[in-house]
Formats: structure tokens, C-alpha cells, sequence
């Protein structure tokens, strides 16, 4: 039974069903208010169009438009592949784990949260199609009977991310879709649009709020929270295998799995935070995602960041305990070598600024909580530049050694994937609720039974 004090900070005393199906749904129905949707929508579009033209351009001349090259031909296409499915985990966390955890506090934000994993694998899935060189050929990756003898090989790691990857977003849109049915039919019922009826009846599958229909939706939504937990761990264990079955230094180490996951949970509550700050000043919601949600996201993102720098620890450690010449010196080049400043601007973004989370008062403060997001955001980028590229600009042999300096195009591409995300977002908070009515109205529903 959830503690009366934290109910109290997590539903507002004057909420009632009426009120919180109201709230949510006027986000979607009320015309009032959406100046500032149509301001991050044409962004969205702008940059959208940024990123159709860096494809475009990179499909006429191909990858060499990247700054990619030899020894470096892991570039910033598979920095950001990482960055961006690590911005997934936190969705699925916050649905999946916390719901069998019975953590109330995630009902205010699982539902943007779960749209956010969603569009960032979405985005993630470009960048590897693209590094491939010849994206129409994909399919290779997946077993199917080639009549050309090419299967893949299974042994690889990169093929497992196909399936880690795409098993991963499948759950999560079968999790997120389920969890919305008893909300599309609430919507449904309040449209004043006869199409906007009929669309939202048949997204509801026809959801009747029948007790025998919330006995197979309580059991399924469960199932798929069990399925998808594990999903938690394995997709980014696959992503970082990629990197640990290699011969390249400071990469074949086994801390990378666990560190590879700790750090896509610290990102992902990052985006969480820069998605639910302005969501709830926008449209007025602090009653709902209140300070108590985002106190707790920041305990969570504490917690992952301390386990980051216990990688970040363990893994230079490993290198000077091993005393392994060609290791020693990845991390001497990491410290003090010509990307220097980018290592130690980590270590301040990951390690030092989050620091500040051990203090309530900055917890509860919305303004320095998006701030802290922000730079946990620059840092995990920064994580996954040093520990790609850098690794490999100084090889096994001197003579191989080269400098990576991205390209005008490598960045547009990444700046045309925000809009992709901001693009699919605005067209989400407009369309459908992004808080969870149904289980608002449960946790009223127990707030009230607690206090009688």
C-alpha cells in the first residue's frame, strides 16, 4: 500500500475523474494555448527537412561526406546510433519496471515517456542503415533463405543488433499502444468530431470499460511489462557487445554491459526531465506531473550517475592494473592527449554537476533540474564520442594514426534527428493524451480510499 503522505504529493487534493479527464484531454481537443505547440511543431518541420536533406545528400555521394576515415570508421553515424537508443531505456523503465515494482509515482509520466523510447529508437534505427553504405541492402542482416548463399553471421554482435534493436521498439509500441486502449475509448466518447469519433473507436478496439475487458487488459499490460523488463538490459548489452568482442584498445573490457546500461538509464531520465519541464509549464499540469515526480526522477538519475562514474573508475583502473602498453596509453590519450578538453568536459557533465542532486531543494527546482538534464544529455554524448572515435584514432600501429574531425553533414544529420523526435512528439502530446487517464483516475481513486 503506497504511503499517504506520498499520495498526497502525488494527486492533488481537489482532483476528481471528471477533473483529470478533462486536463488531459483538453490538451488534445481545446484550440486555446497551442501557440506554442505550432512554435515546436514548425522547428520540428524545419529540421526535419534539415534531416531529408543530409540523407539525400549522403545517398547521391555516399559516406564519404562523413569525416570518417582511416583508422577512424566508426564516426559521429554510430556516436549517435548509441546516444540515441540509450535515450530509450528510461521509457521503458519507467512503464515497464516501476509498474511491477508498484511505483505510483510513475503514472503521471510512462505515457510521453514510452512515446519518447519510441521515436528515439526510431531515430537510432537510422544511423546504422545508413553507416551500412548501401542502405537497400538491410535485409542482409536478417535470416531469411538468400538464394545468394549470404547469411548472416551470428557471431557478430552488429547482426544481434538487428534483433535487439527491432524487438526492442516492437514491445515497447505494443506496451505503449495497450496501455493508451481505456484512454482512446474516453476520448472517443468525448470527440465533437464525428471522423475524430470513429478514429478514436476504432484505435479503441472497442473498449467498453467492462470488467471482463479490464481483467484481459490487467493481465496483458502486465505480460508485456514482464517481457519488456529484460529488454532493458539486453538491448544496450547487445549495443555494447558491439564494442567489448573487439581487439581495439580500452574496448574489450567486460564492464562495458553493465556501464553500457547504468548509462543509457542516467540519459533517458535526462530526456525524460527535458520532455515533462516544459510539458507541465505549458500546459499547466504541475497539479499532475508534480515536484514529487520529478524529485524521483532525479534520485533515479542520481543513482545511474553514480554507477557511471564507478565505470568510468573501474574501466581507467582495469587499464593500469592489466598494464597492457597499448591500453595505457588510450587512457593517457584520453587525459592529457589533443581531445583532452572533451574527456574532462565528460567528467564534469557526468560526474561532477549531477552532484547536485544529493540536495532536495535542487531536486524540486525546475529551472536547475532542466539545466543538470541538459548537461547529463551533453556528457552521455560526449561518453559515447570518446569511447567510439577517440578509440580509434590512435591504433595498434603510429603510422595509422589520423585525427577525426566530423563534417558539416555528419552534424546535420544529428540535427535533423532532433527534429525527426520533436516533429513525431508535437503530432503525439496534439493526438493523444500523453498522461495516463485510466490510471490517474485509479491513483484518485486510492488517494480517496486512503483518506476515508
Amino acid at each position: 500500500m503506497t504511503d499517504q503522505n506520498t499520495l498526497d504529493e502525488l494527486v492533488p487534493a481537489e482532483a476528481t475523474y471528471a477533473s483529470v479527464t478533462e486536463d488531459v484531454s483538453d490538451v488534445v481537443f481545446s484550440s486555446q494555448k497551442q501557440r506554442h505547440w505550432w512554435v515546436g511543431f514548425l522547428i520540428g518541420l524545419i529540421l526535419l527537412n534539415v534531416l531529408l536533406t543530409a540523407i539525400g545528400w549522403l545517398l547521391v555521394e555516399g559516406i564519404g561526406v562523413w569525416g570518417i576515415n582511416i583508422p577512424v570508421g566508426w564516426g559521429l553515424a554510430i556516436v549517435h546510433f548509441v546516444w540515441w537508443i540509450g535515450i530509450g531505456h528510461a521509457g521503458t523503465l519507467i512503464s515497464a519496471i516501476l509498474l511491477l515494482f508498484h511505483q505510483n509515482w510513475r503514472t503521471s509520466i510512462n505515457r510521453f515517456a514510452e512515446a519518447m523510447t519510441l521515436f528515439a529508437v526510431a531515430c537510432a534505427g537510422l544511423f546504422p542503415l545508413l553507416h551500412l553504405g548501401r542502405p537497400k541492402f538491410f535485409y542482409w542482416l536478417v535470416p531469411y533463405p538468400a538464394t545468394t548463399g549470404v547469411w548472416p553471421q551470428f557471431r557478430s554482435p552488429l547482426m544481434w543488433d538487428f534483433f535487439a534493436v527491432s524487438t526492442y521498439g516492437t514491445v515497447s509500441l505494443l506496451f505503449w499502444y495497450l496501455g493508451m486502449v481505456p484512454d482512446l475509448a474516453t476520448m472517443r466518447d468525448r470527440s465533437n468530431s464525428r471522423w475524430g469519433s470513429r478514429i478514436f473507436g476504432l484505435l479503441a478496439l472497442g473498449w467498453r470499460n467492462s470488467a471482463r475487458h479490464w481483467h484481459h487488459y490487467q493481465k496483458t499490460y502486465l505480460i508485456l511489462a514482464g517481457i519488456a523488463t529484460p529488454l532493458v538490459v539486453s538491448v544496450h548489452t547487445t549495443v555494447s557487445w558491439d564494442f567489448s568482442v573487439g581487439i581495439v584498445s580500452a574496448w574489450h573490457s567486460t564492464v562495458f554491459p553493465p556501464y553500457f546500461v547504468a548509462g543509457a538509464i542516467f540519459g533517458g531520465f535526462a530526456m525524460v526531465l527535458l520532455i515533462a519541464i516544459p510539458l507541465r509549464r505549458i500546459y499547466h499540469l504541475e497539479h499532475m506531473v508534480t515536484l514529487k515526480h520529478l524529485d524521483n526522477m532525479s534520485k533515479v538519475m542520481l543513482v545511474a550517475g553514480l554507477f557511471v562514474s564507478y565505470g568510468y573508475l573501474m574501466d581507467a583502473y582495469a587499464a593500469w592494473l592489466k598494464n597492457e602498453p597499448f591500453d595505457s596509453y588510450i587512457y593517457t590519450n584520453r587525459f592529457s592527449g589533443p581531445y583532452g578538453l572533451l574527456y574532462w568536459a565528460l567528467v564534469i557533465c557526468n560526474c561532477v554537476i549531477p552532484q547536485a542532486l544529493w540536495f532536495p531543494r535542487v531536486r524540486r527546482h525546475t529551472l536547475a533540474l532542466f539545466g543538470i538534464a541538459i548537461a547529463i544529455s551533453i556528457g552521455m554524448w560526449l561518453e559515447r564520442f570518446i569511447i567510439i572515435s577517440l578509440s580509434l584514432h590512435r591504433d595498434y600501429l603510429p603510422s595509422d594514426w589520423a585525427m577525426y574531425y566530423p563534417t558539416k553533414w555528419d552534424w546535420l544529420l544529428y540535427l535533423g534527428t532532433f527534429g525527426m523526435f520533436l516533429t513525431l512528439l508535437m503530432l503525439f502530446i496534439r493526438t493523444l493524451p500523453a498522461i495516463s487517464m485510466s490510471e490517474m483516475r485509479e491513483l484518485v481513486h486510492e488517494s480517496n480510499e486512503e483518506q476515508s
